[in-house]
């Protein structure tokens, strides 16, 4: 995939900008707050429907305007689109391609594959599981259309449960009756997300686990542990299992009040040679096995689609040392990459731009 032009109208601290692509390296440059994340964040816009970084889509319009637009233009194997987003009053979006109204963010999704990495990912070893929760969910969203509809079904069903087990905690029979009715619908999304989630895991560990061993001569493992045994998948009936499992659980969420169990407390783990990361791992292997999920994420879209994804790499070289910064070059090299720096660095056969106060100045 390769985005060709970027044009940003009222976005952040961008009055009216145009931006022309290179198909490979592009180095932005410029001093911290002029406006170079701010171009990876409208590309990430585009490709997902949503910002990697803002509460609202409100924040990324320029401040005294009442509306932001970006315009990009881009190519897959087949063909050129072109993706308008408009951010409007009242926290509205419009989104369009190919100048046809889209309504729904999983159609949007499917389009455009882009792969950020930036130092708040160094986070996803160490962090709340949360975190990598997230991480799993737009990764394979961007995949499947249908894994983000089951998703939003899914925690929309959690939602009304979770207001019936509160009810029910207080004494209320008919909302604990009721209860069985919605987890019947979790179960049947539960287990396709599941599914997807188990697939995805072992694809990404098997990309990681050689990137790893070229990078520090050690195993990497990455693991899928869901909130429910992964024995359900494997039986004749898993919904049935999936099922049963929230009916054991029943009564603990009830005197909780909330949901206890299901895909909303799935994990990832990290092992090296062993030994979890998250624990036992130092700072520089945490970046390590960071660095190597990112790059086995992007491998494995291109095994999904037949095609690189778009890296965006927000400032990421300074958090790296040189031997990762150097593996890290040379995997790249037959890709695209959108590259934040503070300083300006040689790179053959790069295109460079600075930033400075919302403006591109291509050297």
């Amino acid at each position: 995939m390769e985005v060709k032009r970027l044009k940003l109208k009222n976005f952040r601290n961008y009055s009216e900008e145009t931006i022309e692509f290179s198909p490979r390296t592009n180095l932005i440059y410029g001093d911290n707050a002029q406006g170079k994340t701010n171009i990876l964040e409208a590309v990430y816009l585009a490709a997902n429907g949503r910002s990697h970084r803002a509460k609202t889509d409100t924040q990324m319009v320029r401040f005294g305007e009442d509306y932001a637009k970006i315009e990009l233009e881009f190519a897959d194997k087949n063909r050129v689109y072109k993706i308008v987003i408009g951010i409007l009053p009242g926290n509205k979006k419009s989104v369009k391609i190919n100048d046809v109204p889209i309504n729904k963010l999983s159609v949007l999704v499917n389009y455009l594959n882009v792969v950020m990495f930036s130092p708040e990912d160094l986070e996803l070893v160490k962090g709340s599981p949360r975190m990598r929760r997230h991480f799993m969910d737009t990764s394979i969203s961007s995949l499947s259309p249908r894994y983000l509809s089951d998703l939003v079904t899914y925690h929309k069903v959690l939602a009304q449960k979770n207001n019936l087990l509160r009810s029910a905690r207080l004494g209320n029979k008919k909302a604990s009756d009721n209860i069985d009715v919605w987890n019947i619908q979790l179960a049947s999304a539960g287990v396709r997300i599941m599914k997807e989630r188990q697939s995805f895991v072992a694809g990404l560990s098997n990309e990681a686990m050689q990137i790893h061993k070229d990078i520090a001569q050690s195993e990497l493992r990455i693991e899928y542990s869901p909130s429910f045994e992964l024995d359900i998948l494997n039986s004749d009936n898993p919904e049935m299992n999936y099922l049963r499992k929230l009916e054991e659980v029943k009564q603990r969420e009830i005197e909780n009040g909330s949901a206890l169990y299901g895909i909303q407390r799935d994990e990832i783990k990290f092992f090296i040679d062993n030994n979890e990361a998250k624990i036992y791992a130092s700072q520089g292997q945490q970046r390590t096995v960071v660095l190597c999920m990112k790059l086995a994420l992007t491998e494995y879209i291109k095994r999904r689609r037949d095609e690189y994804p778009v890296l965006l790499f927000d400032d990421i070289m300074s958090e790296l040392d040189e031997k990762h910064r150097l593996y890290l070059a040379d995997s790249i090299r037959d890709k695209q990459v959108l590259l934040t720096c503070t300083d300006r660095e040689e790179s053959k056969g790069a295109k460079i731009m600075k930033i400075e106060n919302g403006k591109v100045f291509a050297e």
